[in-house]
């Protein structure tokens, strides 16, 4: 028999496999209560969520690893409390929710400093102030390695924005702007600016990054149907809109809103950062231009068109230049499992 590893399906391939089988085993609630959850939204969406009578609630979950999603030289303990749980707060503004209850896990070394977890703690109780959100709970397990877990609530009083509700014909925009992170990134791990300018404005992008929740809510209520957060890479997180809505897709890339700070301090990367650097926390959505157009002025991060959902091979997003000719642009997405 074949020995097959996780690294040969990698991340998503994995969670595919698990979703057949949980769908397998799923089970119906025993109790004919108006008050039993209805769930609407299960795994291969930002959260899951359910409705209790006329409230649709929201829950997501994401864990970080020290060595895998930071390392000191790239993080204190203040932002990595921080965009712990903004990593949390993206998912619920993808489904335009309001962010509520959080449960946070700490997996600790024993010779972790306590003033760490103090430096940590304030970070991710920042971050709640500004977003509304009650840390409620927890746990705390020995580990070989610092790891965080961050389960997050939300509400939603209509339907939720769904990555299968893009169809043909619907324009693609994204919040804000793309590649500021990566280029954070770049730099704390050593890149020069080219243009010798101070980066502190764009390392703090990759350090704080602010989850689009106010534009996810004017979204959803202006009618918009389809969106995710980029937290894989713009590219990676637009090819998972296409596969679950079952369409193609074709991107302008003189339209892509590349962050200003990538491009003042290196311009010969910045439309790679943009297309794959991931970690934005920017909201790509689809919607017709009816819709796209009633937005005008309404988000606060502003917002760019910047192609178009297609028929075509599920899965498949062109890149094309001015002259509409292709670009040859692999989706380079973070995934776990792969090396």
């Amino acid at each position: 028999m074949h020995r097959m590893y996780v690294r040969d399906i990698g991340e998503f391939g994995l969670i595919e496999r698990l979703a057949q089988q949980v769908a397998a085993a799923a089970t119906q609630p025993h109790a004919e209560d108006p008050a039993t959850p209805r769930l609407t939204v299960t795994i291969g969406d930002d959260t899951a969520a359910w409705t209790v009578a006329d409230v649709t609630e929201l829950l997501t979950t994401d864990t970080v690893v020290q060595g895998v999603h930071f390392t000191p030289e790239t993080s204190t303990w203040q932002t990595v409390g921080w965009k712990g749980l903004a990593s949390n707060l993206s998912d619920i503004a993808s489904m335009g929710g309001t962010p509520t209850f959080a449960v946070v896990t700490l997996g600790l070394p024993d010779d972790t400093k306590v003033q760490d977890m103090d430096d940590l703690y304030e970070g991710l109780l920042e971050a709640a102030a500004v977003y509304g959100v009650n840390v409620i709970g927890g746990d705390i397990v020995s580990s070989p390695v610092f790891f965080m877990t961050i389960a997050q609530t939300g509400v939603i009083h209509t339907t939720p924005m769904l990555r299968s509700a893009a169809r043909p014909g619907d324009r693609i925009a994204v919040t804000g702007t793309l590649g500021g992170s990566a280029a954070g990134l770049a730099i704390l791990q050593g890149e020069k600016p080219s243009d010798g300018s101070d980066p502190e404005s764009i390392i703090e992008t990759h350090q704080r990054p602010r989850p689009r929740v106010s534009e996810g809510q004017a979204l959803v209520n202006a009618g918009v149907l389809c969106a995710m957060d980029v937290s894989d890479g713009f590219l990676s997180d637009l090819k998972k809109i296409c596969h679950a809505s079952g369409n193609a897709a074709r991107v302008e890339a003189p339209d892509i809103p590349i962050h200003p700070g990538a491009t003042k301090t290196l311009p010969q990367t910045a439309l790679g950062m943009a297309l794959n650097g991931g970690e934005d926390y920017e909201l790509v959505f689809t919607a017709p231009a009816s819709v796209m157009a009633s937005l005008e002025g309404k988000l606060k991060s502003g917002f760019h068109i910047i192609g178009t959902i297609t028929d075509g091979e599920p899965g498949i997003v062109s890149i094309v230049d001015r002259d509409g000719e292709p670009l040859e642009v692999d989706a380079q997405g973070w995934d776990h499992l792969r090396p």
